[in-house]
């Protein structure tokens, strides 16, 4: 990537648009932008990242821009034998840079000789904005939507809003500004929520009206129905996303949370084992769902372990606390889930078990109760 700061979000946003074109082949196996970029701007051995993430390509290369140049360089290398399959540098003029992406994914598809069927074909080559402008906007917000915080959400909603201004069909700009609303609302972070959300759904809509295959904005509109409550069609639009994109490893995360909000957490379980294997530096979050799961079938010490391991890389999440509290509740360890308890609590003093109660979006009410079951055993008055 561009050594420059200032040219971070234009570098990755150019490498996970390849990503993400080479996740929509069905004859390959393409690792998440999440663990590829663990990599970024660090001296790697090829065949180590190739054994680590379990690929037998490795492609991997840099991004340069210069006044209206970019320069882009890229290699595809073979994992197990270090040697080259295919190599290629690009100088280009800026108004050049969705071709020079075509051409890159056109060249390592050909290089794998991997057959792409007309759908896939159209998906790999549509082109979302022919705006210069709209899509730098979008590359920027996209760099502090990832962020997840109340700040980098609302830069990051902004500057969607600016990317649809300069290109009103944009349909990711319509997605990801869909998807700040709804974070907005889930986390209280809107002073109206169900008008947040209300709004995500009006944007969502658009997006899908505008381009009806783009996985995406099909995942954002599952998050968007999940939270609405809308489970079962959360699942379907999640089933969409993945049959779309085969490697979408966030989709895949959906429809493990969405199948055991539905009351199906067993169902859950393969669905968050392919997205690990997709993304093996997973989020931490990603182990409270599998400690949902766990939970909700009764495996209370498998859901302590998931929960720690959470914990280990995200200290400071008041619900894997709260839920660590309540599977100590079941089992007994009353002590302990006091402790996890007031460590939530000492996190987030606002906590409210009421506020998840009304919000979750569990099918059966009932499934959530079992939280509040384990406070109670435990001596926790809720």
């Amino acid at each position: 990537m561009s050594g420059d700061a200032e040219q971070e979000y234009f570098a990755d946003g150019i490498a996970e648009d390849v990503i993400t074109d080479l996740s929509k082949v069905s004859g390959l196996f393409v690792i998440a932008r999440n663990s590829a970029f663990t990599y970024k701007g660090k001296a790697v051995n090829v065949q180590e990242v190739s054994r680590e993430l379990g690929v037998r390509y490795v492609l991997e290369g840099s991004v340069r821009k210069a006044g209206n140049r970019v320069r882009i360089t890229a290699q595809l290398i073979d994992g197990g034998s270090g040697g080259h399959v295919w190599a290629e540098r690009y100088d280009r003029e800026l108004t050049d840079i969705f071709e020079v992406q075509d051409e890159v994914t056109g060249e390592i598809v050909a290089a794998l000789k991997v057959h792409l069927t007309p759908d896939e074909r159209r998906r790999v080559e549509s082109r979302d904005t022919g705006s210069l402008e709209a899509h730098d906007r979008f590359l920027r917000g996209r760099q502090l939507f990832l962020q997840l915080s109340c700040e980098s959400i609302a830069q990051a909603q902004t500057l969607f809003e600016e990317a649809i201004a300069l290109d009103a069909d944009f349909c990711l700009a319509h997605a990801y500004l869909a998807f700040t609303h709804a974070q907005q609302a889930v986390n209280r972070w809107s002073p109206d929520p169900e008008g947040s959300l209300e709004r995500a759904q009006e944007l969502v809509d658009r997006a899908l009206t505008l381009d009806p295959t783009e996985a995406e904005a099909h995942y954002v509109q599952g998050i968007v129905h999940l939270w609405q409550k809308n489970v079962d069609q959360a699942i379907a639009d999640a089933e969409r996303a993945i049959a779309l994109d085969p490697n979408f490893a966030r989709g895949y995360g959906s429809l493990g949370a969405a199948l055991h909000y539905a009351g199906r957490s067993e169902e859950a379980f393969e669905r968050f084992a392919t997205m690990a294997r997709l993304d093996p530096h997973h989020p931490p979050s990603y182990q409270h769902f599998v400690a949902q799961a766990h939970f909700a079938l009764g495996h209370f010490e498998d859901a302590v372990r998931a929960l720690k391991g959470r914990l280990a890389r995200q200290p400071h999440s008041d619900v894997s606390h709260v839920l660590l509290a309540a599977c100590y509740g079941h089992v007994g360890r009353a002590e302990e889930a006091r402790a996890a308890w007031q460590e939530a609590l000492r996190i987030n003093p606002d906590y409210s078990i009421e506020h998840r109660r009304q919000i979750l979006p569990y099918k059966n009410p009932a499934d959530f109760e079992r939280v509040v079951d384990g406070l109670r055993k435990a001596g926790i008055a809720v």
